[in-house]
């Protein structure tokens, strides 16, 4: 039997349970109207309404225009994600009631989930452009933050958070990513992060936050570009207090305090059991070493990366005496300069004093890339004859570079976040039959 219109709706109705709403999407425009139905025809006119009227499951879809920013406080569910998204041209441009663009807020034992917000510029707002606290399962995706206060993107006590494919750009005062206070297994990937005064991705533990126990475990930092931080301190990439985490694919270039950096200031404890894998590091003048390691932070694992560092006081890698049980340092290449316990000393004496880097390469920038100094990641591709090319091992390499190039294309793995095209890489060896 054929159901008319009527009918069809009746049995749609049945399946959802009783007491429960069922999901929709809703619409705001900068000439809508709150009293209205927010449907597409008659969309709400404030994002901070939206935030008070949605549900499990609801989409908050927003038209172009300058909106002020919005707090929300209602969770979705594994499934039925609360999501905002904004039409190309849908910006924040002042801050909600503390002063956010965005601010996300769960509570200790009732942590705000499954929400996403993605496609929305933030700007001009004078603390931080997103920021979520006590939540899990919260996705930032395809983000434009820009010029606001304090942080770009700050989160504390968020486990399984997702930051990914945004532009988080000139934060005078503070880092663009921060990342804090014991949450778990982050994924911040394929993010644009510049310009920042302060760190570009900073990760804290935060052992003085209570509760958690001051450290951040099970991270994927992966496929970043990070340049230009760092004016006011902090590294490129800061890990204090993380660890069993991976740093890959990640390419930094002219950022001006340290490149990676590992070790333990606020965290509940020493940042170990890290794998950093297939990243570029080339340092601005003014910046100090491309890799950072201190505080007792061992155990820790150093692969096919790039350390490239002009300046002739810095170099390499820095490592502090406590931390070299357990460092598995080796497969990198770049400027042969290092310091162990402040004392700065040559390949030759680290490989000695370490046991370390017994296939590290010396070499320069101009050696390497496609063109230096770079300002595109296409220019820190390995150029023809480059001594990255197939010098990297395949052992926690990842399967593609950071522009999703499939490794190898060569005989062998490029040591760096890219790999140069097959034109490029030294071909393999013909197999007999």
């Amino acid at each position: 039997m054929r159901l008319g219109w009527l009918g069809v709706l009746v049995a749609a109705a049945a399946l959802i349970p009783a007491g429960t709403a069922a999901a929709g999407t809703y619409y705001v425009a900068t000439g809508g109207d709150d009293a209205g139905p927010g449907t597409q025809a008659k969309p709400w006119k404030t994002l901070q309404h939206a935030a008070e009227k949605v549900q499990p499951g609801d989409v908050v879809r927003i038209a172009a225009g300058e909106y002020r920013g919005f707090e929300l406080e209602t969770s979705g569910k594994a499934g039925a994600e609360i999501a905002f998204v904004g039409a190309p041209g849908a910006t924040i441009t002042s801050g909600n009631a503390r002063n956010d663009g965005i601010n996300l807020e769960g509570q200790e034992g009732h942590r705000l989930a499954y929400v996403r917000i993605e496609g929305l510029t933030v700007t001009g707002v004078k603390r931080h452009g997103i920021r979520a606290v006590w939540c899990s399962h919260v996705t930032v995706r395809g983000n434009k933050i820009d010029r606001n206060g304090y942080f770009g993107i700050f989160t504390g006590f968020c486990d399984d958070l997702l930051i990914e494919k945004n532009e988080v750009s000139r934060s005078p005062a503070e880092h663009g990513i921060y990342v804090s206070n014991s949450g778990d297994r982050p994924v911040i990937r394929n993010n644009h992060i510049w310009d920042n005064g302060r760190a570009g991705i900073h990760m804290n533990g935060d052992a003085e936050m209570k509760p958690g126990d001051g450290i951040i475990s099970g991270a994927l930092v992966e496929g970043n570009i990070i340049h230009g931080n760092g004016r006011n301190g902090a590294s490129g990439i800061n890990c204090d207090g993380v660890q069993a985490s991976v740093f890959r694919n990640n390419l930094l270039y002219d950022n001006h305090a340290s490149g990676i950096s590992i070790y333990s200031e606020d965290g509940g404890g020493p940042s170990t059991g890290n794998l950093v894998v297939n990243n570029t590091v080339v340092m601005a003048d003014d910046g100090r070493w491309a890799l950072n390691v201190q505080n007792g932070s061992v155990k820790n694992r150093f692969v096919n990366n790039i350390l490239i560092q002009p300046r002739e006081d810095r170099g390499a890698f820095d490592l502090c005496d406590t931390c070299v049980a357990g460092t598995v340092s080796d497969h990198n290449l770049g400027i042969g300069r290092f310091s162990l316990d402040e004392e700065h000393i040559d390949l030759a004496a680290w490989r000695k004093k370490t046991g370390q880097d017994a296939h590290f390469v010396e070499t320069t920038a101009a050696a390497l890339f496609t063109k230096s100094p770079g300002t595109t990641p296409a220019d820190f591709c390995p150029r023809a004859g480059s001594p990255a090319i197939d010098a990297g091992v395949a052992a926690g390499a990842p399967s593609v570079d950071l522009l999703g190039t499939r490794r190898p294309q060569g005989k062998a793995v490029d040591i760096g976040a890219l790999e140069a095209p097959a034109a490029t890489a030294r071909p393999r060896k013909a197999r007999l039959r």
